[in-house]
C-alpha cells in the first residue's frame, strides 16, 4: 500500500521511476506477491486505474506492467465491474457539473460503427499549445467519449524541414500531456500507395503536370486563370510525372496539380498542387524518393486507408474540406467524417511554426524549450502542471468560435495545483543587501527550529529555520524602516529598529541595529519582512522573470512580426536563499515568501548557483 502511493502522482515525470520499477518487478511474475491474488495486486491495480495519467495508457502497454494489468482484470472480472460502477457514479457527477465547463455533445455521426481519430503532426518542430488542443480533443473522443482508437501519424512529406529529432520530441511531448496513441504511423509508410494513387488520378484525367513558375501560378490561381498546361494529354502528364520521379533537372521543373476548378469561389479548389520534387534525403526513406505528396493530397488518402472515422481538425482547414472530400470521391475510396473546431490562440503569442523557428534560429530565445516559448516543453519548463494543462484545454471544448485567450486564466488555473505542493523558502536580493545586528536574543532564541515547509500542508514535512544575531535584509525593506519602528521578522517574531546607518552619497542603507521583542504583537506591526540568518549555508541562486516575446496582442497576416518583438523579455536577479533550497529537485515548484512561485531549472551544485524561473499566477 505504501508503494502504491507512488502511483497517485498526476505527473508522468514523477511516475517514470516507480513505473519502471514495477515493470522490472513483474517481468517474471504473474502477481506482485506470491502465486495468487493478494491485496498488493488490488491496491496497485486500483491506483493505476484511478490515476488519470495512467488509466487509459496502462491497458495498451505491451510491457510486463500492461500484461499484468490486463491479466488481473480478465481473471477477476469483479474488479473491473466494481471500477465500472464507480466510474458510472463519477460520470453522473460530471454530467451534473457540465454546465460549468465545456460541452462535448457535438453529435459525431455514425459513432455506433466505431470511432477512430488521428493526430497528424509534421515532425518539423516541437508541439506548441495550439497542437495540444488538437491532440487532447482527438484523445478525448477516442478514449473517453467513446471506446475507440487514436492514431498518431507523423506527416513526414517534406524532408527539407523534418528529422527524427522532432519525431522523438513530439512523442515525448504527447506523453507529457498524458496521451498514448494506440498506433503510431508515418505518411512515409505509404509513399508507394500514394504514388500509385497519383498515377491513377492522372490517368482518369483529374490531374496534370505543370511547369508554371511559382509566382505566376499563384497569380493565376488568385485571378482564376487556367494554366497553359491544364489540357495536356494523359500520356504527356504521365511522362512528366515519371521524369519527376527521377529527380532530374528537367523533372524538378514540374509539379502535379489536381484538375478540380479554375475559378471556384473557394480558392482551395483551384487546381491545388498534389506532388512536387524534393532532392533532400528523407530521414526515414533516404534517397529512395525524389517526389513527395502534399499534405492536401496525403491526408484524405491516409485517413481513409488507416480506417479513420472522424477527422477532428482546426477550422483553419475549413476551406479545404470540399477538397478533402473531392479526393476521396475521385479516387473512389472510403469517405471520412470531418469535424472542425477553433484553434487555441493566445494574445501576444506566435504559434506559426515558421516564425517560432526563426526566433529559435536567430538566438532570440535559448531553444524550443525556452520558458518564453509557447511550446509544451516551454510552458512545462516555466512551471505549468500536466493536470492543469489538460483541464484548461479540455474546458475550452470543441467550440468553433475563434477567440484570443488571455494567459491570465491559463496560469491562474495552474496556481491551484502548485500552491499545495510548493514548499516555502526565503530569498534575499543580493544587490545592496543590508546586514543587521540583533540584540536582546537569548541562547534559546537563537536555537534552530523545525518549521513546516507549507503552513497548510503538513505532508510536505519540515525545514530547518536558523536564527542569528547577524541577519540579512533586502535594501528595499531596509529603506522603508523608521527609527524605533517595531517590525515583524517572519518566522521569528517582532523586533524594534534601533539604528539605521545610511550612505550619505547614495542614500542607501548600509546597516541596521535591531532589538528583539518576541513579546510584541505581530498583528499591530505594519511591516512583515523576510530575512536570512548568516549562521547557515546560504544558497546562491539566480531567479528569472519573463515577459511576452511580442508586444502586440494580435499580429495580422500582412504585418511583419519582427517589428513587434519585445527587446527585453527577461529580468534576472541574484539572490541568497535559505539552506533548505538544496533539497529541492529540478522541475519542482516552490514559493519564495513575498516574491512568488518558482520552478527549479538547475540544482545548485559544483559551485553553480540554483536557477529558478518565476511561475505566473494570473496576476499582473
Amino acid at each position: 500500500m505504501k508503494r502504491a502511493l507512488e502511483f497517485t502522482k498526476p505527473d508522468f515525470k514523477a511516475m517514470d521511476k516507480p513505473m519502471k520499477e514495477l515493470e522490472s518487478h513483474l517481468i517474471l511474475r504473474s502477481y506482485i506477491v506470491g502465486y495468487g491474488l493478494t491485496l498488493a495486486d488490488l491496491v496497485v491495480w486500483a491506483t493505476l486505474r484511478g490515476n488519470r495519467v495512467t488509466s487509459g495508457a496502462v491497458k495498451r502497454f505491451t510491457n510486463s506492467t500492461g500484461r499484468w494489468f490486463n491479466f488481473i482484470e480478465t481473471m477477476y472480472p469483479w474488479i473491473g465491474q466494481g471500477a465500472a460502477e464507480m466510474a458510472a457514479g463519477a460520470m453522473k457527477k460530471k454530467a451534473a457539473a457540465s454546465a460549468a465547463g465545456a460541452s462535448y455533445n457535438i453529435g459525431l455521426p455514425d459513432t455506433d460503427k466505431g470511432v477512430v481519430t488521428r493526430f497528424p503532426p509534421e515532425p518539423s518542430g516541437y508541439l506548441h499549445i495550439g497542437h495540444a488542443k488538437a491532440a487532447l480533443l482527438n484523445d478525448y473522443f477516442a478514449h473517453e467519449a467513446y471506446k475507440g482508437t487514436l492514431i498518431c501519424r507523423f506527416d513526414d512529406t517534406n524532408p527539407s524541414n523534418e528529422s527524427q529529432e522532432f519525431v522523438d520530441a513530439i512523442t515525448y511531448d504527447l506523453s507529457l500531456l498524458g496521451i498514448f496513441p494506440d498506433r503510431i504511423s508515418f505518411s512515409s509508410d505509404y509513399f508507394q500507395e500514394m504514388y500509385e494513387d497519383c498515377i491513377k488520378i492522372i490517368k482518369s484525367g483529374n490531374a496534370y503536370a505543370d511547369d508554371t513558375e511559382k509566382e505566376q501560378m499563384q497569380h493565376e490561381r488568385f485571378e482564376g486563370i487556367a494554366s497553359k498546361r491544364r489540357d495536356e494529354s494523359v500520356e504527356d502528364n504521365l511522362a512528366r510525372f515519371s521524369e519527376m520521379k527521377t529527380g532530374s533537372e528537367e523533372g524538378q521543373r514540374w509539379c502535379i496539380r489536381a484538375k478540380i476548378s479554375v475559378d471556384d469561389t473557394n480558392k482551395a479548389m483551384r487546381d491545388p498542387v498534389i506532388y512536387r520534387c524534393n532532392l533532400t534525403p528523407h530521414h526515414r526513406t533516404g534517397d529512395t524518393w525524389k517526389i513527395y505528396p502534399t499534405y492536401d493530397f496525403c491526408v484524405p488518402i491516409l485517413d481513409s486507408l488507416e480506417g479513420v472515422t472522424h477527422a477532428l481538425r482546426t477550422n483553419e482547414y475549413n476551406d479545404r474540406n470540399p477538397q478533402y472530400a473531392w479526393f476521396q470521391k475521385t479516387l473512389g475510396i472510403r469517405s471520412v467524417h470531418i469535424w472542425d473546431f477553433s484553434r487555441l490562440n493566445f494574445i501576444k503569442t506566435l504559434l506559426s511554426k515558421r516564425k517560432l523557428t526563426k526566433i529559435v534560429d536567430q538566438g532570440m530565445v535559448w531553444g524550443w524549450d525556452d520558458p518564453r516559448m509557447p511550446t509544451i516543453r516551454g510552458i512545462r519548463r516555466r512551471g505549468m502542471t500536466i493536470p492543469s494543462l489538460r483541464e484548461y484545454i479540455l474546458k475550452q471544448g470543441p467550440s468553433r468560435n475563434i477567440i484570443n485567450m488571455d494567459w491570465t486564466t491559463f496560469w491562474s488555473n495552474n496556481r491551484k495545483y502548485i500552491d499545495p505542493t510548493s514548499p516555502r523558502h526565503t530569498g534575499i536580493d543580493q544587490e545592496d543587501m543590508v546586514p543587521g545586528t540583533v540584540s536582546g536574543a537569548t541562547d534559546a532564541d537563537l536555537k534552530p527550529q523545525e518549521k513546516p515547509k507549507h503552513p497548510k500542508n503538513p505532508e510536505l514535512g519540515t525545514k530547518t529555520v536558523y536564527y542569528s544575531k547577524d541577519i540579512l535584509f533586502e535594501q528595499e525593506d531596509a529603506k522603508s524602516f523608521k527609527q524605533d519602528e517595531e517590525i515583524t521578522l517572519m518566522n521569528w517574531g517582532n523586533a524594534i529598529v534601533r539604528k539605521i546607518t545610511t550612505d550619505a552619497t547614495s542614500g542607501k542603507v548600509t546597516g541596521l541595529d535591531l532589538e528583539l521583542h518576541l513579546a510584541g504583537d505581530f498583528k499591530k506591526t505594519e511591516k512583515k519582512v523576510t530575512w536570512l540568518a548568516r549562521d547557515q549555508k546560504l544558497v546562491p541562486a539566480e531567479i528569472y522573470e519573463f515577459d511576452y516575446l511580442i508586444t502586440k496582442d494580435k499580429i495580422e497576416k500582412d504585418e511583419d512580426f519582427e517589428q513587434f518583438l519585445n527587446p527585453k523579455t527577461e529580468i534576472k536577479h541574484t539572490i541568497l536563499a535559505d539552506c533548505n533550497l538544496v533539497n529541492l529537485k529540478k522541475g519542482e515548484s516552490m514559493q519564495f515568501e513575498r516574491k512568488g512561485y518558482y520552478i527549479l531549472d538547475q540544482e545548485p551544485k559544483d559551485g553553480q548557483p540554483a536557477i529558478l524561473f518565476n511561475i505566473p499566477t494570473g496576476k499582473s
